[in-house]
């Protein structure tokens, strides 16, 4: 049982010390990149601020999550069933008006054909709003890998590659509604594995 407990204390440990190392890590390389005097992120920091807060969110309850299922068999149980559900959604999302009109926000930065007013008021509300539509816009393919594992490596390349596709293709409402579909029939092929149809 104590071991147990050290065992856990140290998992937790290393996981604060990786988390901290990788923000400070993600801190030096913005700020370094801003100083190379290239193209500025719309928003700046601000953007940055609403994934820092997003991700804050997510990973404790991740590990919640996870210390839940590990001591409720019954719950260890109905996780890939679970899984299923949540992908089938989170594809249904991608086809939804509500993405469609996140995904527009989302892609109409400054920069491209307008900028804004140097102003750090003006900078600070757009990279918020930017920031909130761009989580929102993404927040189903994240929920995927939070169900799938934030540790699968094929997950986090093939999420990432939707979401820059969708992002800066010229025909992203297009691929977000293709990967929508693609989704979908990924959670409807986890729901019948899970029910031992497949």
């Amino acid at each position: 049982m104590a071991s147990d407990r050290a065992s856990q204390h140290a998992f937790f440990g290393v996981s604060a010390v990786f988390f901290a190392g990788s923000a400070a890590v993600a801190i030096i390389w913005c700020t370094s990149m801003s100083a190379m005097g290239g193209m500025p992120m719309p928003g700046g920091w601000t953007n940055f601020f609403v994934w820092t807060v997003v991700g804050m969110a997510a990973f404790p309850l991740g590990l919640a999550l996870a210390a839940i299922e590990m001591q409720q068999p019954a719950l260890a149980r109905a996780v890939p069933m679970a899984v299923g559900v949540v992908v089938l959604i989170a594809g249904a999302l991608q086809l939804t008006a509500w993405k469609a009109r996140h995904l527009a926000c989302c892609r109409d930065a400054p920069g491209r054909d307008r900028t804004l007013p140097a102003d750090a008021g003006v900078a600070w509300r757009h990279g918020l709003r930017l920031g909130l539509h761009c989580s929102h816009c993404c927040a189903g393919l994240i929920a995927i890998l939070l169900v799938v594992g934030v540790m699968d490596l094929r997950a986090m390349a093939i999420v990432t590659a939707a979401i820059t596709v969708e992002r800066l293709a010229p025909a992203g409402e297009r691929v977000a509604r293709a990967t929508g579909a693609v989704v979908v029939g990924a959670g409807l092929f986890l729901i019948a594995r899970a029910a031992g149809l497949g």
